[in-house]
């Protein structure tokens, strides 16, 4: 019986098809075990791809299945029948359109690898580089449709005829598998996927992607980069430790499912390499899996809730994600919550050290059966990825902590440092700025600064606080100095305490503070902002840049009578509800079309809904402005964001070119920008002019202001026309009772003025940008840290990522906010102060002795977040 089966299988193929039917008839006197894997193997083997990718799996849970089972199944990963080689060239032919001979000069005919949908073949191409060939095996498409239609007819029958089975919908979780499986055969998706993934890892430190080759992909074939490598099954082949080589798989299965959102749907042993000095080389793209932005986000914030043991958290957060609820859990929340917390302590706290994936899910699963509840099929496939990837990583090494892997992997999320380095900073500080801390901890009693000490997101664990600042230094209440690296978050691009600040600071103290009433400073603050400007006509002046975002916005508003504003994902545009939006790490919906989220809670919903949410640099997507065209007031956005420091002048271009022609009005926030980059802003570098047009920080000298300028049709609709009724109807309000005090704006005329008359600090802040920039890529270069470091006109962006920089929710998605925390502590121990953010600014007070000693202070803070394993090596 078996001797058929195997024989049938093969049907006219080569490989494992002939190496089983030997083997076993040889072994038939070995053990009970041995001849029910063999049995097995014959079985699956004659079912077809469908069922030899179930044994694939299976031949990676080592800590599952008799040992025997497992590397008898190990030859599905690899080594399963193939076609002969005239059965080769034919379907080859059949893809190119003619005859091998012209697109290869050499093509070998008998495959490296072959598993359970295609077969892979090493060539050349007639220009000289070498390949690998992917060719999918005559009649498999045929043979997963059927595969699939029997399984599903059995999977109804199931679900008809066993009530108890009812609850999980078998057939609609098999239709969501089967539309995973089904696309195997298609190589034109596989490409897709390929390359996409390719992308995300193109410069990772220690994960390849060949490289798909567009102009050779058709239906049934592949033709990509040609990698070699040592096979998954040799592992223990590769001179490099186990232990670091499971740690690697483990966390790149992580980082394309927490970060990247698409991730290897199959990795096994026979689609994963290895080089000797490390590497992993990641194959076969015919099975992925994609997370949504709110899948991600729900996945990383669960574990994170797991790691600091906030079960309840963990809970709410797991079930809202990924638990379709019946009508009991609802009705009995509170006893299942309970139940699913002690499920939780158990599994990620007391038996950590025997972390099995496959008891995690048994268990969790146990209790949703309970209340006709369970996974939602997304997160189906994501237990397949956690199953085949930890049983792989496992066979790599049996030792593996699968959980303490993880959970390094996800404080990567956390501003909180592991307990050890804590404490080691904790009694550092003590010694270096014992006053500082001691501030930081009177604070708790009366203060919250969410600027500083209670930042959102990025809390400050020891904050340095300041007794004197001057010029490129600020000085702690214990003496110690800091090159400053913060500038306040922008005002002080001058450095501290300069004279032409300080001067006219003193001045206007000495002649009275005026607000609320007529003053000279006012008007000569806004003739200056309006001849900066090639596109002002007349400026309204405020108190912050979140004042002027809110007055540009209710102008337009009025100016347009619309009310739906446009602005893009990741562009911070102060503390409003509607300045928030999608300003965050909290991402949503398509990459190519963004839905809007609330930037903090007890945002107004209706100011979230009233926001379309667009990416800079993506010109396509600029279509949506047309769809809205009716419905907007108005399009803002920073025109160099600073989150990633990039300026992308097409874009503008093209932007300002559709506000145009669509009478929509464009507003700058040069609320960062204005005045730092160039004596204007971004505008003036780029040669756009947009019609409105936010300022804060440089213009106020230090002192709290905000300005919004633009053209007079615009800003004239917040000036009263002199009548009470007509100005109800057809003016806004743009009042303050500090706006354009005399202090204020006397302290921006002596920044300002001296600005003007130095224009050639922006020259050299633009040469000290890049001496910096450079010196800090390459001690990450040095030491083989993935790190990408933007910067430009004084301006920094750094994370701890191997992804170049893309959209902004795929630099934050692979960011090490953990590492970006530590490095500011790090920095501060070698007396620089960096705040604990990813973007940083220098000063015109900035020397080159300066800078070199923030190189030097970056170099060995590096080199102590590698001891203290802050990065994955």
């Amino acid at each position: 019986m078996f001797r058929h089966l195997v024989k049938v299988a093969g049907n006219g193929a080569r490989g494992v098809a002939e190496y089983s039917i030997d083997a076993m008839w040889r072994r038939r006197g070995t053990s009970r075990d041995q001849r029910q894997a063999d049995a097995i193997l014959a079985f699956l083997l004659r079912m077809g791809p469908i069922y030899i990718k179930i044994g694939q799996i299976a031949a990676t849970r080592s800590d599952l299945l008799p040992e025997s089972w497992v590397d008898t199944l190990r030859v599905l990963q690899d080594q399963t029948p193939h076609m002969t080689e005239a059965q080769t060239r034919r379907a080859i032919e059949r893809e190119l359109g003619g005859a091998l001979e012209n697109t290869f000069s050499a093509f070998d005919l008998t495959p490296i690898a072959s598993a359970s949908v295609a077969q892979v073949h090493t060539a050349v191409l007639r220009d000289g580089r070498k390949v690998a060939v992917k060719l999918v095996k005559d009649s498999v498409p045929e043979q997963i449709e059927d595969s699939l239609s029997s399984l599903g007819t059995l999977v109804r029958l199931v679900h008809a005829a066993v009530p108890p089975v009812r609850y999980l919908d078998v057939p609609r979780r098999f239709d969501e598998v089967a539309r995973l499986l089904r696309p195997q055969a298609d190589m034109t998706h596989e490409a897709d996927k390929q390359r996409r993934i390719h992308a995300n890892l193109k410069a990772h430190p220690f994960v390849k992607v060949p490289a798909v080759l567009t102009g050779f992909v058709t239906k049934r074939m592949l033709v990509m980069e040609y990698m070699d490598g040592i096979p998954g099954k040799r592992v223990d082949t590769v001179p490099f430790p186990r232990e670091r080589l499971a740690q690697r798989l483990q966390d790149i299965i992580y980082t394309m499912l927490y970060m990247h959102g698409i991730c290897h749907g199959d990795p096994h042993p026979g689609n994963v390499m290895f080089t000797p000095d490390g590497e992993l080389v990641l194959l076969d793209y015919g099975v992925t899996v994609e997370l949504s932005e709110d899948e991600k986000w729900g996945l990383s914030s669960f574990y994170y809730a797991c790691t600091r043991k906030e079960w309840e958290i963990a809970v709410d957060r797991f079930t809202s994600h990924f638990v379709t609820a019946g009508a009991p859990l609802a009705k009995q929340r509170d006893t299942y919550v309970a139940e699913m917390v002690e499920v939780l302590k158990y599994h990620f706290d007391v038996s950590t050290n025997r972390w099995s994936t496959v008891a995690y899910f048994n268990d969790v699963n146990a209790v949703l059966r309970k209340y006709d509840s369970r996974y939602t099929t997304n997160f189906t496939k994501v237990e397949l990825v956690f199953l085949s990837g930890e049983g792989f990583a496992t066979q790599i090494d049996p030792g593996i902590d699968i959980w303490a892997n993880a959970r390094k992997f996800t404080d990567r999320y956390s501003p909180y440092m592991s307990a050890e380095v804590e404490r080691r900073f904790e009694a550092d500080f003590q010694e270096q700025m014992p006053t500082s801390l001691a501030l930081r901890d009177r604070a708790r009693s009366s203060l919250v600064a969410p600027t500083h000490i209670d930042r959102y997101f990025f809390p400050s664990g020891f904050p340095v606080f300041v007794k004197e600042a001057v010029g490129s230094t600020l000085r702690d209440f214990d003496g110690n100095e800091y090159i400053d690296l913060s500038a306040g978050y922008g005002p002080h691009l001058l450095g501290y305490a300069h004279p032409a600040i300080t001067s006219a600071i003193a001045e206007g103290l000495e002649r009275g503070l005026v607000n609320g009433i007529g003053n000279a400073a006012e008007i000569e603050l806004a003739e200056l902002l309006v001849d900066a400007f090639p596109a002002a006509e007349q400026a309204v002046l405020c108190n912050s840049g979140t004042e002027a975002i809110l007055f540009a916005i209710r102008i337009c508003r009025g100016y347009r009578r619309r009310s739906l504003v446009a602005k893009f994902e990741g562009h911070y545009h102060g503390f409003s509800d509607q300045g928030l939006v999608s300003s965050w790490f909290r991402f949503s919906g398509e990459r190519g079309r963004p839905e809007p989220v609330a930037g903090s809670l007890g945002s107004d919903p209706a100011a979230v809904a009233g926001t379309v949410v667009l990416q800079y640099g993506d010109i396509a997507g600029l279509r949506r402005l047309r769809e809205h065209a009716d419905e907007l007031a108005c399009v803002i956005l920073e025109p160099m964001p600073t989150s990633v420091v990039a300026l992308n002048i097409e874009f503008l271009t093209e932007l300002r070119r559709v506000c145009t022609e669509l009478g929509i009005p464009l507003v700058f926030d040069e609320v960062v920008s204005g005045f730092r980059v160039a004596y204007g802003g971004v505008q003036v570098l780029a040669d756009i002019e947009p019609d409105l047009t936010c300022l804060g920080k440089v213009i106020g000298g230090g002192l709290p202001v905000g300005a919004v300028i633009g053209r007079e049709q615009f800003i004239s609709m917040a000036k009263s026309s002199q009548d009470p009724f007509y100005d109800y109807e057809n003016k806004v309000f743009a009042g303050g009772t500090l706006s354009g005090n005399s202090l204020t704006c006397t302290a921006g005329l002596g920044a300002l003025r001296y600005l003007g008359a130095h224009q050639e600090i922006y020259e050299q802040l633009e040469t000290n940008t890049q001496r910096l920039a450079q010196m800090l890529r390459e001690a990450t270069e040095e030491r083989d840290i993935a790190c990408r470091i933007s910067a430009r006109n004084s301006i920094f962006s750094l994370n701890f990522s191997h992804r170049e920089a893309g959209l902004y929710r795929d630099r934050m998605a692979g960011s090490n906010f953990k590492a970006t925390i530590a490095l500011a502590y790090y920095m501060r121990r070698h007396q620089v102060y960096l705040p604990e953010l990813h973007s940083f600014q220098i000063s015109a007070a900035h020397t080159i002795e300066d800078l070199d000693q923030v190189a030097h202070a970056f170099g060995k803070s590096l080199d102590e977040m590698l001891a203290d394993q802050l990065f994955v090596t």
